[in-house]
Formats: structure tokens, C-alpha cells, sequence
């Protein structure tokens, strides 16, 4: 990746309207305030700024890096609250958007930049300092911001959070930062060997590189860390029996999905103001994430089916949803497991009307009873896959996540595969490309139940280049959508 200036601010220029064709918008009901993952009400999320003594973007930027920081939160989620909440225009918000998101992608690469420009260790400097420095890096290094102007905001930040007394230090480590050229800085920091060498260019820990490297051949490695850089386009699904994706491509403007029957593709707009998704007859969601659900109503079952389903990890519920949809088209009713009370309301909010009922309980111990014909196992995962869409996530993950992780993800899938009966199907997935969370889980399952692994390709048609073997691995630069995994299981 270089870290040449780019023409422009990638985010600052207007996104085209949507393309509406019903001539009028169904009155919308306002839904009551959501808890966010750190159980702040919105309300608490768009408290007023703090006046740091510079513009509002970068005020916003550095709000949202001290609620990500201090309180787990999510910056998708945070950021386009204070933006509504600060009623900016096109241009200030797409510079809000582009320093803060890429603060948080490359804050493992800024680190190590502000650590050598400062010339003492990370644990040293005052957190809230850290944070505006890391803005004032990225500026610097990643945008055509003018030195003097990152330099500038970056001091008279630091004095509005009344750190008078490291005012002159802000202003000595950047105005190191700007001289030295952002290549050369590459150069003089990056690690040695090739994988730890993409890692840091890409702005990503090494772990996670040398993961995805044990799939992919290295002349492709580089190009998938960079694409969890690059801004997601939005999918939308219809919902079955209720639109069609040529109807809703043509009422957005967008363009029909390559894989999925059911996705459309948005180039920018907000979801939310579509009429079919306010009218329920759409909803955002990744392409993959259709193909997985479809792919459980399309792998054929030995016997009769009876229309008995089982989701057994729905929340948030886009899957249950779109498996309830076409439940409901085949006749089919669908058992919804979720441990969590919050997003188990989530689930029910998702696929009200449709034939799903929604369980709270932990899908390895819930007690129902066996016998389904289909149950699908949508892991807890790293989200490793997912990385483009929450941009602190990266450096939020640890390799020692993953074990645990496993362990759960083998017991889920040993639970769907009990509950099944005999020529039963089973599908099993996760938003990771990590082998410890995908084929090694399934091996073992294999090895351990009288299943049997179906070609999954077979049921998401046109996807090329997925794997060698049974299962289907998605990728964002290949294919477009999350990094998903799929395996189709039957049980003998």
C-alpha cells in the first residue's frame, strides 16, 4: 500500500442521490432507543462535543476515538450519530468520516510512527494525547491535509483537553512526522520478512496476516489485506415473496446482485431512507450472508422434509429472516435460538410476520425437540471477515480469542448435528477465513459424526474460485462480500 498523497479526500465528495420510483414513502414509526454494545443508550452516544478549539470533524474524529477506546464502542455505529447529530454538510462530514475511520484502520502503523517520532514508548504518552496524535498523523501521512494545518490543529487540541503542559511535546513529534516523507517512513519502520513486511504496510497485526496467508497464494495476500481498507458496497436483500430484486433495483437505482437471487448492489445513500426497507420488504445485508442462508433451503435432504428448521445462532437476525421468507414460501416453520435477551429483540423485530419463533437459550444446552430436517450453525466467530466494515476491529482481536472460539464453534455444530434426524442437513459458518475457526472445526466434526460433506459450491452457483475442497471460503477482493465460510453437512 503507498502512502502517497492521494488527489483528494476519498470521502468528501457527495454521494448520488437515490433513484426513488413510488411516488410516495409509507409514514415510518420511530423505534424505541437502542442500547449499544456497551449498553450506552443513544442518547448518551451523541452527548454534545467537546469544544477543543478546532473545527467540528476533527472534534467528531476524536470523540469517536475516546468512546472507542474508553468504552468498547463501535465506531460505525457512534460516528453517524454525531454526524446527524451535527448537521454537517457533504463535505465536513466525508472529512470526518475519511480521518476517523482511517485513523482506526491504521492506528497500528501510526503507532509506530508516532513512537519513533516522539522517541519513547506508546505507554508513556497520555491516552487522550495518543488519540490526537494519531489524528494528526493520519493527516500527514495519509491525506492532502497541509502540514502546517495537522500540525496546527493537532497543538490547539491537545490545549482544549487542558494538557497545556504537553502542547510542545504534540508540536515537536509532529513536526518530526512531516519531515520525513511518508515512503521513507515506511522504509525505516517496517519489520523484517515479507508477511510481517504486508502486515505493517496494510495496517494489520501480523497474526492476522500470516492467518490469511495459509489460504491464499502470496502473490494475492497484499491484495486481500488492503481490501479490508476499502469502503464495502452496500447489499441489499429482497425479501422473498414480498419483491423481487429486479423490482427493487429499479426502484433504487441499484444493480442486481451477481451471486445471490435475492442482492441488490447501492454505490452510496442511506439504506434507511428506501422505501422498501422501511417498508419492511427489504433489509441491508451481505451477499454471503444470502448465499449461506439459501444455501440451507437448497441442499436437498434424504426422506421427506417437514418443514421443521432450526437457526441456531440468530442473532441479530438478517439469516432467520431470509430463512423465514422462504420458509414461509415452502410451507416450512423455523426455530430461532439466541442467547442474548437484546439481541434476541433483534431477531423478533426482524422476522416479524414470517413463520420463526424466537428462543432466548444457549443453542448447546436449549431444550427442543430433535427431528429437524435443516439447522444452521451461524458461529460466534473472530469476524475476521469483517474487518472492512468496523475499522478499530483489527487491532481490537487477539490471537488468543481464537481457541475459545473454536471450542464453542465445534460444541454449536456438534448441538445442530444431534438435533437433526437422519439425512438431515447441517450447515455450518462464520464471518473468518481462519482455518482454526473453519475447516478444522469441520474436520473434527467429520471425524467424530456419521456426516457426510456436501460440495457446497454447488449451491451457491457462479462463485469461482472458493477452494479446493467441499467447503466454500468467500472473499472481499474476489467476490465482493465478507470473508465467509460455508460447509454443507449431511447427517447418515
Amino acid at each position: 500500500m503507498s502512502l502517497e498523497k492521494s488527489g483528494g479526500f476519498r470521502s468528501r465528495s457527495a454521494k448520488g442521490e437515490q433513484k426513488k420510483v413510488q411516488p410516495k414513502k409509507a409514514p415510518v414509526k420511530k423505534a424505541a432507543p437502542k442500547r449499544t454494545s456497551n449498553n450506552r443508550s443513544p442518547r448518551a452516544e451523541v452527548r454534545e462535543l467537546r469544544a477543543l478549539g478546532v473545527d467540528k470533524p476533527r472534534e467528531i474524529a476524536f470523540e469517536v476515538l475516546e468512546r472507542v477506546r474508553t468504552g468498547d464502542a463501535y465506531a460505525n455505529l457512534v460516528l453517524p450519530r454525531l454526524l446527524t447529530k451535527q448537521k454537517m454538510d457533504t463535505r465536513d462530514a466525508g472529512f470526518a468520516t475519511e480521518i476517523t475511520y482511517g485513523t482506526l484502520r491504521n492506528q497500528g502503523l501510526l503507532d509506530a510512527v508516532i513512537a519513533s517520532a516522539a522517541n519513547r514508548p506508546l505507554k508513556d504518552i497520555d491516552s487522550e494525547v495518543l488519540d490526537v496524535l494519531r489524528i494528526g498523523a493520519y493527516q500527514v501521512l495519509f491525506t492532502r491535509v497541509e502540514d502546517h494545518a495537522a500540525v496546527d490543529t493537532t497543538v490547539k487540541m491537545v490545549g482544549g483537553l487542558k494538557k497545556f503542559n504537553a502542547t510542545g511535546f504534540a508540536n515537536a513529534v509532529m513536526r518530526t512526522i512531516t519531515r520525513t516523507p511518508a515512503e521513507e517512513w515506511l522504509d525505516k519502520l517496517e519489520p523484517e520478512g515479507e508477511i510481517a513486511r504486508l502486515a505493517f504496510r496494510t495496517a494489520h497485526p501480523e497474526w492476522i496476516a500470516q492467518s490469511f496467508s495459509r489460504l491464499l497464494p502470496a502473490s494475492e495476500l497484499e491484495e486481500a489485506l488492503a481490501a479490508d481498507s476499502k469502503r464495502p458496497t452496500v447489499h441489499l436483500v429482497a425479501r422473498p415473496g414480498e419483491i423481487s430484486a429486479e423490482e427493487l433495483a429499479l426502484i433504487t437505482g441499484g444493480e442486481e446482485g451477481k451471486y445471490s437471487p435475492y442482492a441488490v448492489y447501492l454505490e452510496g445513500g442511506d439504506p434507511s431512507d428506501i422505501d422498501p426497507v422501511q417498508q419492511g420488504l427489504a433489509a441491508v445485508q451481505d451477499e454471503g450472508s444470502q448465499l449461506i442462508a439459501r444455501a440451507l433451503v437448497e441442499a436437498p435432504v434424504e426422506g421427506d422434509d417437514q418443514g421443521r428448521w432450526l437457526d441456531l445462532c440468530a442473532g441479530p437476525g438478517g439469516k432467520a429472516a431470509l430463512i423465514g421468507a422462504l420458509a414461509r414460501m415452502d410451507g416450512a416453520r423455523v426455530d430461532a435460538i439466541e442467547v442474548s435477551d437484546h439481541r434476541a429483540k433483534l431477531v423478533e423485530r426482524s422476522v416479524r410476520g414470517l413463520p420463526v419463533k424466537v428462543h432466548v437459550g444457549d443453542g448447546r444446552t436449549i431444550a427442543l425437540d430433535d427431528g429437524y430436517d435443516r439447522a444452521i450453525v451461524d458461529a460466534p466467530c473472530s469476524g475476521l471477515g469483517a474487518l472492512r466494515r468496523r475499522p478499530e476491529a483489527r487491532w481490537r482481536k487477539q490471537e488468543s480469542d481464537i481457541g475459545p472460539l473454536h471450542t464453542l464453534q465445534y460444541e454449536l455444530l456438534e448441538s445442530a448435528v444431534n438435533r437433526v434426524r437422519t439425512g438431515g442437513i447441517v450447515v455450518y459458518s462464520t464471518c473468518s477465513p481462519d482455518l482454526r475457526e473453519t475447516r478444522e472445526v469441520v474436520d473434527r466434526a467429520l471425524a467424530n459424526f456419521d456426516i457426510e460433506e456436501l460440495d457446497a459450491a454447488a449451491y451457491l452457483p457462479g462463485m469461482e474460485g472458493t477452494g479446493e475442497g467441499k467447503s466454500v471460503q468467500m472473499w472481499p477482493h474476489r467476490h465482493g462480500t465478507d470473508a465467509m465460510f460455508v460447509a454443507v453437512l449431511r447427517k447418515r
